[in-house]
């Protein structure tokens, strides 16, 4: 044993370590802990209904299936995201949590989640938030299950180690506000007591009806470069990013549309809501059809096509708004 390696081990018996094993002139950038992975939807909606004939809501607090990457235990090394199912006449208990999450709804319709005592309709479509340390339960009160798509915050804050949550007294909170007071509240004309230095944004619902509309209106201007006609859920207060830490888009890729490929230093999460294409992560192609799932690495090339007749629509979420807080934030193409 050399001097410097029998050096090492003393240090590593204090629980001290050397730096000195780096080359000085080594030079490197980002690299994911995980491999981009497709789920695709029938393999997720089987293991979901297969949840819902082995679980009860008395078995757990919510029927939440998560996206786990080859070779890891979370979906990216920030974010999660997953399918959460709710039978008729269920209730998924009221609870809230340090961590910031999203509703993306993909089928049924006819239940509703309440997040500070408002209740937002569930339709297909609809995204609907519940920010950080807000109460929040849901209710299926339809004869048909519903599904919707899960986004949370879980890995960043298991790495922060702040995570705290807290059960409701009862399974369901009171109404204390009525359907829609939030979209009256946070109108282009909006109440002068509305409050809009809050850091962290109001719950919300954005209709899939104005977002369709919107995707129809602005159908035949040139988009975005990388990511086709990209739609941004901004914060309905400060028009920031989605919620603090992660950001919510939709994308249209019209018919035979195929975008510039580039990387960049968030990493993102894709559900295919609509139609047919196909996605190349860092030379690996990804074919998608509704309801697949896919993740994009940190500072991994990829770009996106539709080679169907019809548009294709892409559901995302994705941690630029955590890079550029800290102002790690880096785009280039490629």
């Amino acid at each position: 044993m050399s001097r410097i390696d029998d050096f090492n081990q003393k240090l590593d018996q204090l629980n001290l370590v050397g730096y000195w094993g780096i080359p000085r002139s080594e030079s490197f950038e980002p690299k994911a802990s995980f491999q981009p992975t497709l789920w695709r939807w029938e393999d997720v909606y089987g293991a979901l209904m297969e949840a819902g004939d082995v679980l009860g809501m008395d078995d757990s607090l919510r029927r939440f299936i998560a996206f786990k990457s080859i070779g890891k235990v979370r979906t990216t090394h920030t974010l999660a995201l997953g399918v959460q199912l709710v039978k008729p006449g269920e209730v998924a208990r009221a609870h809230r949590h340090t961590m910031g999450a999203i509703r993306f709804v993909l089928q049924g319709g006819g239940a509703q989640t309440t997040v500070e005592g408002e209740p937002f309709p569930m339709e297909p479509g609809d995204f609907i938030t519940t920010p950080s340390r807000t109460w929040h339960d849901h209710y299926n009160g339809s004869d048909k299950p519903i599904i919707w798509l899960d986004g949370i915050e879980a890995p960043l804050m298991g790495l922060l180690e702040i995570g705290f949550a807290e059960i409701f007294s009862r399974d369901r909170q009171p109404h204390t506000r009525p359907v829609e007071a939030s979209r009256h509240e946070l109108g282009a004309a909006r109440p002068a007591w509305v409050d809009s230095k809050s850091k962290q944004p109001p719950p919300y619902r954005y209709k899939w009806e104005d977002t369709e509309k919107a995707l129809k209106a602005l159908g035949e201007t040139p988009g975005d470069p990388h990511d086709g006609l990209l739609l941004r859920y901004v914060n309905p207060l400060t028009g920031g990013p989605t919620l603090p830490t992660f950001s919510c888009e939709i994308s249209m890729l019209r018919p035979g549309e195929t975008t510039r490929a580039h990387r960049h230093t968030s990493t993102a999460i894709y559900h295919a809501f609509r139609g047919s294409g196909f996605t190349d992560v860092g030379g690996e192609r990804f074919d998608w059809k509704q309801g697949d799932s896919f993740t994009v690495p940190l500072w991994t090339t990829h770009r996106h096509g539709n080679t169907s007749r019809e548009p294709a629509i892409l559901f995302s979420m994705n941690d630029r708004p955590l890079m550029e807080a800290l102002d790690f934030y880096r785009e280039e193409e490629s």
